[in-house]
This record gives structure tokens, C-alpha cells and sequence, in this order.
């Protein structure tokens, strides 16, 4: 009898032993999961501000031009609705690639030009994942000439 509460109390202390090395090793893949997903996020943050601010520094240079805009960064630009829209598409590696294989995107927009020759061109700039969800966008604007 005495044998036997020793086999017990050893297997009580084994299961005891394994539930909290089971609550430490998920507590540990939570740690890891949140980790990946923050450096996931803040990478495609980082991209995504390389990126704007060319993109934003090629609007200025060209006047507010987008053809020579889109000449500059690798995309493509037309009209939609009155307005200008320009879109850069990107790959995994955040490379310039064709629409079909992109996973992220740039868009800048742009108001019809105002009254006179010389003016305030201005618009938006995004950066999206082709899923949809934005990852960065804020307002641009430069100064040009009417393109005619």
C-alpha cells in the first residue's frame, strides 16, 4: 500500500510538470505570433514611407505632371471620373511588378487643375495591399504649370 501512493504521488507530480510546460509553451507561440505579426506590419509601414516619399518627391519634380510622374516611378496614369489617378503596383519584395502579381499598390490622385497658369496642384497618396486594407495615406501637393 505504501508502493502504491509513491507511483501516484509521481504521476501526480508528472501531469503537474506537463500542464505547466503546456501553459509556458503557448504562452510562448502567443509571444512569437504577436512578434511576427508587429515586424510583418512595421516592415510594410517602412516600405510603404520609402515609396510615398518618392513617390511624393517625383510629383513635386515633375511639376504636378502626372504622365511624367508615372514616367518617373514605373506606372501607369489616366483619368477617372475628372480626375487624375496614378498606380505603381509592387510585389512581396515591394519591386515594381505587373498588376497580376502585385500585392501591394500606390495610388496618387489628383483634383482637376484650378483656374490660371500657375497653381497649386493637389492630391492624395495611398498605399494599399491589393486585398484592400490602407497602409499609409496623406495629402500632396505641388506647384506647376497647366500641361496643355
Amino acid at each position: 500500500m505504501n508502493r502504491r501512493s509513491k507511483s501516484a504521488l509521481f504521476l501526480m507530480e508528472q501531469l503537474v510538470v506537463i500542464g505547466v510546460f503546456s501553459i509556458c509553451a503557448a504562452a510562448c507561440i502567443w509571444i512569437l505570433t504577436v512578434s511576427y505579426i508587429t515586424t510583418s506590419n512595421t516592415r510594410d509601414m517602412s516600405n510603404a514611407l520609402l515609396i510615398s516619399a518618392q513617390a511624393a518627391e517625383s510629383y513635386k519634380a515633375a511639376a504636378g505632371n502626372f504622365g511624367k510622374t508615372a514616367e518617373i516611378l514605373g506606372g501607369t496614369s489616366s483619368v477617372v471620373g475628372g480626375d487624375e489617378v496614378m498606380l505603381v503596383y509592387y510585389d512581396s519584395s515591394w519591386s515594381l511588378s505587373a498588376e497580376e502579381d502585385a500585392v501591394y499598390f500606390l495610388k496618387l490622385r489628383s483634383a482637376p487643375p484650378r483656374e490660371g497658369n500657375v497653381y497649386l496642384l493637389s492630391g492624395e497618396l495611398s498605399v494599399n495591399k491589393i486585398a484592400g486594407e490602407e497602409i499609409l495615406s496623406f495629402p500632396v501637393a505641388a506647384r506647376g504649370m497647366r500641361y496643355e
